[in-house]
């Protein structure tokens, strides 16, 4: 069956579902939210269902939704909201100073499950770079530019749409669209990561993946010293919402064992989350005698070691999102991978 012909309301909401993975991917980049995502997404939908007798297909039925979710996400972008990490937000804070001090939620950039935005593609270069378009470093970074250079970074550089399509997209010029790639490329030249994560293999190599044993071993335990040993010296944690930052494995592991020894004796199910490696953390819930849910961890890797670990505190809206359990019974040696 062609884009332009549709039979039933049946057939067009199973069309319209197909895309939902990549719009989800492509909104996530543009609003650095989850929530967001899914709502600028669910509007695509809705507007694209309501507005079919007025697609006349003379671009595929792919190219229209990207036009209307490219405009819900500029609207919402309107307002000029720009989501960060901590470690854009300020300089890192000492271990004798440290204190847990929360931002409103619009402040930060989300975490987002892989499955959600990374639509299952056969080649593997191409899988590569939409994960890499996820990573919180990169994602940061986008949500610097202008609105419309993000949008035509992403359509160009992680989507690998001609510039003539993104120029016809957003009713602009080929000159237009080539003059905002350049900007928002010489944008992300100019800045100075200070937590840029490296690239991570596709699957996990052997070194990798015995790593992050090593590391749920350590966690596990609460074994400081093991800890240390897999941290770089300039490793970097962060808590959003709150706006604390931690740099260098003395101040990160000093914190777990003062403001943060609550942790100890956490359990760790693994997560596969902006394109790298994750776990959700659930600590030990003293009243049921089980684990309550305390974090999804976001892990950076580097040169054998941990270059970073972004611990996202919200649970009650980051579990649900994973598809995770809001409780570990105590006895319980299994979990289902959130998706």
């Amino acid at each position: 069956m062609s884009d332009s012909v549709v039979t039933t309301t049946d057939d067009l909401d199973v069309r319209l579902e197909k895309h939902r993975v990549e719009l989800t991917g492509y909104c996530y980049r543009m609003l650095g939210s989850s929530f967001e995502a899914e709502d600028a997404v669910q509007d695509t939908m809705v507007r694209a269902w309501r507005n079919y007798e007025k697609f006349e297909g003379r671009s595929s039925l792919r190219s229209w939704l990207y036009r209307i979710a490219t405009n819900v996400c500029l609207d919402m972008l309107s307002a000029g909201n720009k989501r960060a990490r901590p470690v854009d937000l300020s300089d890192s804070t000492p271990l004798a100073q440290a204190a847990l001090s929360p931002r409103a939620d619009n402040t930060w950039l989300e975490p987002m499950p892989d499955a959600r935005v990374l639509p299952t593609v056969a080649d593997p270069a191409e899988a590569a770079v939409a994960k890499e378009s996820v990573r919180l470093a990169f994602m940061a970074a986008l949500q610097q530019l202008p609105p419309k250079q993000r949008a035509v970074l992403i359509l160009r550089e992680v989507l690998a749409w001609r510039a003539t399509e993104v120029a016809e997209l957003l009713d602009t010029s080929v000159a237009s669209v080539n003059s905002a790639l350049q900007r928002a490329r010489a944008t992300l030249a100019e800045r100075d990561d200070k937590a840029a994560d490296a690239a991570v293999s596709d699957p996990l190599d052997e070194e990798q993946r015995k790593l992050l044993e090593r590391y749920v071993a350590a966690f596990e335990g609460y074994d400081m010293a093991a800890l240390t040993a897999l941290l770089h010296e300039d490793a970097v944690m962060t808590m959003p919402p709150f706006d604390l930052w931690l740099t260098g494995h003395d101040d990160i592991t000093g914190f777990m064992t003062t403001i943060g020894s609550a942790c100890e004796g956490s359990r760790l199910i693994p997560v596969q989350v902006n394109g790298l490696p994750g776990f959700a953390q659930y600590k030990p819930d003293p009243e049921t005698g089980g684990y309550a849910p305390w974090a999804v961890q976001i892990l950076e890797i580097s040169d054998g070691g941990l270059t970073g670990f972004h611990f996202f505190l919200d649970t009650k809206r980051w579990f649900p999102l994973f598809d995770l359990p809001l409780h570990l019974e105590a006895e319980s040696d299994e979990v289902e991978e959130g998706a």
